[in-house]
């Protein structure tokens, strides 16, 4: 049924772009990320991989410090299929200890460097991970997470940090070999700090072992509507498939080189890099590519438009308020930006519309399209709009025009009894694709709610129109996006329960003109407590990452259902909606 939908659907795309190829054919079948990495440090050693604030990194020092980084690995007796947490923000080094995971069979656990000590302890011990990378200045969170119990969920209320959990440190700065240019947003120099980055590159390097394409290579977590936040696991097969159909989805064929430009492609890295998306766009891309990246440790838009200009970047993901920031920046006049080829903007707090594209357009020559439709459980990059911005009809479709489905993954939108609606008729969005996650690690149950014969229901809402494009309506049941950031409810209230003060949590979203969205707790107080809003704020903010920390109600009492469920409606109508 949904397969013949599939099918149906893919007959009206009659607007398909002739440089995207509408079937999925691998280069490499057998290849892994790392045989990418020796392929390109053979055939392209010079070559820039990664530049990080004026430091070039080629693909011959990528490949050996990849290397080094699995043989330190090695001695610290890391087996295959052993979790490795990597605590970074963006930088040289979160790559590398990727690289270097996968090279010896372990599991790449990506976290969240906003994380505070209860959060780092929640998925340091679901994973069970077993040796940590972080930044110095985490030093104090990793101490504090080793001595928390993990908050419980329905599946592992009596999991803890492992016990003997083994920590290194690195500083971003600490490949730096001359000061930052341009100035970078971190101390930079590494003198006196506690990393442990020069002796981990002075390892012997090992050889990646032979990759396996649908051993479990990752665990990249995200929210749900229930419980804590669950473990996607992820292979080298979901990447390397993800680098691909994103890379064709562009119109681009893999390790081509730019020959109008006279060089490799070049992007712009700027998104969290343990955020899937960030993954895709600064490392997997790239790598799959034989290109570079041009890596941000954070966004700022000075930074940007100097590394646009010098470092001649021609491929650019950002939120669409970034591209207003340049626009409006008193740089952006003098900056040479003739070097942009394809630019795609992510609609969080501010959407794409026909104004912005004309005036980036008119700025730069190139057409700004909307990013693609996808999440953590398929890895992002579902769709592509490359080529499908004819009349601005794109941008007038409602709310977000997400485009076709890229080479090889399928989509259909169902009813509520999960039969496939008609064109323009809203309903749930349902993907089929070889980067759907194999399941939720150790939650068997989320992955039979979630997963139907290689199906992935999503819970966001969406619908076709008569050309076969997706348009995204709206967000997952229950979740909340902070400057595109996803903040699950039942997350916050799992952290919040933990207070002694609070009886009872709700969790919901209020609009914000800066953030896009902001969370609020509705909060009745335990019997006899004096607690205040801004005390439980003030304790929620040493709980949990800031995106999520919740503006604080009070309430007398909570509005139940007969089941003696919260009606969160109610509450957000009584306190929220002016």
């Amino acid at each position: 049924m949904w397969n013949q939908a599939a099918n149906a659907l893919a007959e009206r795309r009659t607007q398909w772009p002739a440089d995207v190829p509408r079937e999925f054919v691998d280069p490499e079948p057998a290849a892994g990320l790392n045989d990418y990495l020796q392929r390109w440090a053979r055939e392209r050693p010079h070559t820039t991989a990664i530049h990080f604030y004026g430091r070039d990194i080629s693909y011959a020092e990528l490949e050996a410090s990849a290397g080094a980084f699995a043989g330190w690995l090695r001695s610290r007796g890391i087996q295959p299929g052993d979790r490795v947490g990597v605590y970074l923000g963006n930088c040289p080094q979160l790559t590398i200890a990727m690289l270097g995971i996968l090279r010896v069979g372990a599991v790449y656990v990506p976290i969240n460097p906003m994380f505070k000590a209860r959060e780092l302890a929640y998925e340091l011990a679901d994973a069970g991970v077993r040796l940590l990378l972080a930044h110095p200045e985490l030093a104090e969170v990793v101490d504090a997470a080793r001595e928390l119990a993990s908050p419980g969920n329905e599946e592992g209320a009596d999991r803890t940090v492992h016990p003997d959990l083994a920590v290194a440190f690195t500083a971003p700065a600490d490949l730096l070999t001359a000061p930052p240019v341009p100035p970078a947003p971190f101390v930079s120099a590494a003198g006196g700090t506690l990393s442990d980055w020069s002796s981990i590159m002075a390892s012997a390097p090992v050889a990646p072992v032979r990759c396996d394409r649908s051993a479990l290579a990752a665990l990249n977590y995200t929210g749900g509507t229930t419980g804590m936040p669950k473990g996607c696991e992820h292979t080298e097969g979901h990447m390397i498939y993800t680098a691909l159909s994103a890379l064709m989805g562009q119109g681009r064929t893999p390790g081509s080189q730019l020959d109008e430009v006279g060089g490799v492609h070049v992007s712009l890295g700027y998104l969290p890099m343990f955020w899937i998306a960030g993954e895709d766009m600064s490392i997997l891309n790239p790598l799959v590519d034989g290109a570079t990246v041009v890596m941000m440790s954070r966004w700022d838009p000075a930074t940007a438009l100097a590394l646009i200009a010098d470092q001649r970047v021609s491929w650019v993901a950002a939120q669409a308020d970034n591209y207003v920031e340049l626009l409006e920046h008193p740089a952006f006049a003098d900056t040479d930006t003739s070097s942009l080829r394809e630019c795609v903007a992510i609609s969080f707090v501010r959407k794409l519309d026909v104004e912005l594209r004309e005036a980036w357009r008119s700025a730069t020559g190139v057409v700004l399209h909307e990013a693609s439709y996808g999440m953590t459980e398929t890895h992002t990059a579902d769709t592509f709009t490359h080529g499908l911005g004819e009349d601005d009809a794109d941008l007038l479709a409602e709310p977000t025009y997400c485009g076709y489905p890229v080479p090889g993954t399928a989509i259909v939108v169902v009813d509520d009894d999960l039969v496939p609606v008609g064109v323009g008729e809203p309903g749930q969005i349902l993907v089929r694709s070889p980067s759907v996650l194999r399941g939720y690690y150790r939650q068997p149950e989320a992955t039979r709610d979630a997963i139907i014969d290689g199906w992935l229901l999503t819970g966001d809402t969406g619908q076709f129109d008569e050309h076969g494009g997706l348009s995204y309506l709206a967000r997952t049941k229950e979740m909340i996006k902070v400057k595109g950031m996803s903040v699950f409810p039942s997350e916050v209230e799992s952290l919040m329960r933990s207070h002694r003060d609070i009886l009872r949590v709700a969790v919901g979203p209020r609009d914000d003109a800066t953030t896009g969205q902001r969370p609020v707790a509705f909060i009745e107080l335990a019997p006899g407590s004096t607690a205040t809003a801004a005390e439980l704020r003030r304790w929620a903010e040493r709980q949990m990452a800031t995106y999520k920390v919740p503006d604080v109600v009070l309430v007398d009492s909570m509005p139940m259902t007969a089941t003696g469920k919260i009606r969160k409606v109610e509450l957000l109508q009584e306190f929220v909606t002016p």
